[in-house]
Protein backbone atom coordinates (compact mmCIF):
# COMPACT_ATOMS: atom_id res chain seq x y z
CA UNK A 1 0.00 0.00 0.00
CA UNK A 2 1.45 3.34 -1.04
CA UNK A 3 1.49 5.91 1.72
CA UNK A 4 1.31 8.86 -0.70
CA UNK A 5 -1.34 8.80 -3.39
CA UNK A 6 -2.74 11.00 -6.14
CA UNK A 7 -4.73 13.92 -4.73
CA UNK A 8 -2.91 14.06 -1.38
CA UNK A 9 -1.82 17.43 0.01
CA UNK A 10 1.94 17.30 0.59
CA UNK A 11 4.82 19.48 1.75
CA UNK A 12 8.36 19.25 0.38
CA UNK A 13 10.82 18.46 3.17
CA UNK A 14 14.12 18.71 1.27
CA UNK A 15 15.53 20.09 -1.95
CA UNK A 16 15.29 23.40 -3.76
CA UNK A 17 11.52 23.65 -3.14
CA UNK A 18 11.72 22.89 0.60
CA UNK A 19 8.68 24.15 2.49
CA UNK A 20 6.35 24.43 -0.50
CA UNK A 21 2.90 22.85 -0.47
CA UNK A 22 1.11 21.19 -3.36
CA UNK A 23 -1.17 18.41 -4.54
CA UNK A 24 0.10 15.13 -5.98
CA UNK A 25 -0.85 14.77 -9.65
CA UNK A 26 0.86 11.47 -10.54
CA UNK A 27 2.64 8.71 -8.66
CA UNK A 28 5.05 6.42 -10.49
CA UNK A 29 7.11 4.00 -8.44
CA UNK A 30 9.29 5.98 -6.02
CA UNK A 31 8.54 9.33 -7.67
CA UNK A 32 5.65 11.77 -7.54
CA UNK A 33 4.75 14.74 -9.68
CA UNK A 34 3.36 17.64 -7.65
CA UNK A 35 1.68 20.68 -9.17
CA UNK A 36 3.93 23.78 -9.24
CA UNK A 37 6.83 21.94 -7.54
CA UNK A 38 10.21 21.17 -9.17
CA UNK A 39 9.45 23.33 -12.21
CA UNK A 40 11.84 23.35 -15.15
CA UNK A 41 11.86 25.24 -18.45
CA UNK A 42 11.02 22.95 -21.37
CA UNK A 43 11.79 24.12 -24.90
CA UNK A 44 9.25 22.95 -27.47
CA UNK A 45 9.71 22.83 -31.21
CA UNK A 46 6.74 23.97 -33.27
CA UNK A 47 4.71 21.10 -34.74
CA UNK A 48 1.85 22.22 -36.98
CA UNK A 49 0.53 18.66 -37.34
CA UNK A 50 -0.11 18.39 -33.57
CA UNK A 51 -1.08 22.09 -33.39
CA UNK A 52 1.86 22.97 -31.10
CA UNK A 53 3.06 26.57 -31.45
CA UNK A 54 6.44 25.97 -29.81
CA UNK A 55 8.28 28.12 -27.30
CA UNK A 56 9.23 27.70 -23.65
CA UNK A 57 6.89 26.21 -21.08
CA UNK A 58 7.18 25.43 -17.37
CA UNK A 59 6.85 21.74 -16.59
CA UNK A 60 6.60 19.91 -13.25
CA UNK A 61 9.23 17.19 -13.04
CA UNK A 62 9.19 14.15 -10.73
CA UNK A 63 10.48 14.42 -7.18
CA UNK A 64 11.51 11.44 -5.07
CA UNK A 65 8.90 10.26 -2.60
CA UNK A 66 11.40 10.50 0.28
CA UNK A 67 11.59 14.27 -0.24
CA UNK A 68 7.88 14.86 0.41
CA UNK A 69 5.58 14.28 3.38
CA UNK A 70 1.84 14.51 3.82
CA UNK A 71 0.57 17.77 5.31
CA UNK A 72 -1.92 17.69 8.17
CA UNK A 73 -4.70 20.22 8.76
CA UNK A 74 -2.20 22.57 10.43
CA UNK A 75 0.05 22.51 7.34
CA UNK A 76 2.85 20.61 9.10
CA UNK A 77 4.61 17.55 7.73
CA UNK A 78 3.43 14.27 9.19
CA UNK A 79 4.13 10.59 8.81
CA UNK A 80 1.57 8.07 7.63
CA UNK A 81 0.55 4.88 9.41
CA UNK A 82 -1.65 1.99 8.34
CA UNK A 83 -4.45 0.54 10.46
CA UNK A 84 -6.40 -2.59 9.67
CA UNK A 85 -10.11 -2.20 10.29
CA UNK A 86 -12.40 -4.91 11.66
CA UNK A 87 -13.53 -5.86 8.15
CA UNK A 88 -9.91 -6.45 7.05
CA UNK A 89 -9.49 -3.26 5.00
CA UNK A 90 -6.33 -1.19 5.37
CA UNK A 91 -6.72 2.52 6.09
CA UNK A 92 -4.09 5.24 6.13
CA UNK A 93 -3.94 7.66 9.05
CA UNK A 94 -1.85 10.69 9.99
CA UNK A 95 0.51 10.16 12.91
CA UNK A 96 0.21 13.73 14.25
CA UNK A 97 -3.57 14.08 14.35
CA UNK A 98 -4.78 10.49 13.98
CA UNK A 99 -7.09 11.54 11.16
CA UNK A 100 -8.06 8.76 8.77
CA UNK A 101 -7.38 9.31 5.08
CA UNK A 102 -9.67 8.23 2.28
CA UNK A 103 -8.42 5.45 0.04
Amino acid sequence: MNKIRRGDKIIVVSGKDKGKHGTVLVTAGDYVIVENINLVKKHLKPNPIKNIAGGIENKSMPIHISNVALADVNGRATRVGIKIKDDGKKMRFLKTTGAMLST
